[in-house]
């Protein structure tokens, strides 16, 4: 049984095969009359909107399902709640706050598992990106991709795609933001081996993309004070986008709050492929859920 929990469960040639199999359009109806459950621990817009569509694509029939509806490890445990659903379901994707719930669900469920985010990875928000860079330059191979900003769980799995599509990462964050030694050493099993710079305009010298996330994410609501003081001088603005390569682009995994990691005259500039990236959010899930349901099918068979 395959499940996609963040981007080093997959293979460079399964990360090149989802990404073509995203931009083929239409696939075949594998989930027909079958449904997926999208479990919301954190509620969601984009996240929320593209996995519905893409398995009403696919001929499936999502139920999305709040956190307090099912009350993990409260009204029932995690791996109860995982079997029981994996009765009803051909897959199980879940936005949760801690990424132990998801292996717990890994653990014990008979159909695949997406990590639709947690506090760890990112993966989907991952591949709509760098689909969306090899939309705009073709092959990645020894392109630059600069983050600006907390090297968290977005940047986390972005670098390991962005590696193993053979860009240099880049990472600017600030002092007590940055990756830590365990992170790397597993980011450079993956294959990605991120550079981490103090300052961001050594980041973004020449990149071909320029990335950052908002500075105050869900759930760190009491840190907001603190984060805002600690990433002044970390907006990526005009000026900053200027020290990139001139065909450079702009993304962000939203939702955006212009003033403070970014500018509203970049995030809604030429430069800014964010809205190219947020639609492709919907054409990767396709792409996600098609192979895993695929690869679950041909195992029931074996």
């Amino acid at each position: 049984m395959r499940h996609l929990l963040d981007i080093d469960d997959l293979s460079t040639d399964e990360l090149v095969h989802l990404l073509d199999l995203a931009e083929k359009g239409p696939l075949p109806p594998v989930l027909d009359k079958q449904g997926v459950a999208l479990i919301f621990e954190k509620p969601s817009a984009r996240t929320r909107n593209a996995t519905e569509m893409a398995v009403v694509q696919l001929g499936g029939h999502p139920i999305t399902i709040r956190g307090e509806e099912i009350g993990l490890d409260t009204r029932e445990s995690v791996e109860d709640v995982t079997r029981t659903l994996a009765r009803y379901h051909a897959v199980l994707a879940a936005r949760v706050f801690d990424h132990r719930t998801l292996e717990r669900m890994v653990a014990v469920s008979s159909v695949p598992v997406v990590n639709l985010l947690s506090d760890v990875a990112h993966p989907m928000q991952a591949l709509a990106d760098v689909l969306t860079l090899r939309q705009e330059f073709g092959s990645l191979d020894g392109r630059t991709l600069a983050w600006v900003g907390d090297a968290n769980n977005v940047c986390r799995s972005l670098t390991v795609a962005a590696g193993k599509l053979g860009m240099r990462v880049r990472v600017a964050p600030p002092v007590g933001y940055e990756f830590s030694d365990a992170e790397l050493e597993r980011m450079a099993l993956a294959g990605a081996r991120p550079e981490q710079l103090g300052r961001p305009e050594d980041a973004v010298d020449g990149a071909d993309a320029v990335v950052t996330d908002t500075w105050v994410s869900m759930g760190q609501e009491a840190e907001a004070s603190d984060r805002k003081k600690d990433f002044e001088g970390y907006t990526v603005d005009v000026e900053l986008m200027r020290r990139a390569a001139p065909h450079a682009v702009f993304l962000h995994c939203l939702p955006a709050h212009r003033g403070e990691e970014v500018s509203h005259d970049v995030i809604d500039g030429p430069q800014s492929r964010v809205w190219v990236a947020a639609e492709n959010r919907m054409h990767t899930a396709r792409a996600v859920l098609s192979w895993l349901h695929t690869h679950a099918q041909g195992d029931s068979n074996a």
